[in-house]
């Protein structure tokens, strides 16, 4: 899992409340299994038309924002069913970071397993952070996880909570098979043990 430290970026406002994970990515793509390709269908019933041409009106589909990575969103950020496609389809499309008062769980700790950063917030700072993103790709918003801070286009800054564990997994990019693998020594050793004590297993 890619390291995550510092970032930079555009932010989109997204105020919508009970974004569900159906509508971050629709039933039809969870066919696969693969957490690459799937950033094109995100949001797809709200960024395209029956015929499949982009909704103008869409966020993501206007010139400032197409190359957001963070998004600043209305309250209750994926609810619905716990499919990890969703943070897949995020990632993939370039969001590092989700914004809001409040995240389904399930979404809230897949997000973590897959290198991207859910931040809560209480709703005031998320009204300043959503009228800082509506000034469009001129405003570029810091999050810094070291420091737990963000930091809007005008300089004011926001701190924010995060899990230590959590926060430690991102910073050194361990995803669970990372983890796993950081006790590799201790594992060898202990099944090089169990072979010896019992090789007829």
């Amino acid at each position: 899992m890619e390291k995550f430290e510092k970032l930079s970026g555009i932010a989109a406002p997204m105020p919508l409340v009970n974004i569900d994970t159906d509508m971050i990515i629709p039933k039809q793509y969870l066919k696969t299994i693969k957490r690459t390709g799937l950033g094109v269908h995100a949001f797809a019933e709200m960024r395209y038309d029956d015929q499949g041409n982009e909704n103008p009106d869409f966020v993501l589909n206007q010139p400032a924002y197409r190359e957001a990575s963070v998004i600043v969103a209305g309250d209750n950020f994926g609810c619905g069913s716990s499919r990890e496609h969703a943070p897949w389809a995020l990632a993939d499309f370039g969001i590092k970071v989700v914004i809001s008062t409040s995240f389904a769980d399930i979404f809230f700790n897949n997000c973590f397993k897959n290198g991207m950063l859910p931040i809560v917030m209480p709703q005031e700072v998320v009204d300043v952070l959503m009228q800082d993103a509506e000034k469009g790709s001129n405003a570029r918003m810091e999050v810094d996880l070291e420091a737990q801070t963000i930091t809007t286009s005008d300089g004011e800054v926001f701190t924010f909570e995060v899990d230590p564990f959590r926060k430690h997994c991102l910073l050194e990019g361990l995803d669970d098979i990372g983890l796993t693998l950081e006790k590799a020594a201790a594992i060898d050793t202990f099944e090089a043990a169990a072979a010896q004590a019992r090789p007829w297993v």
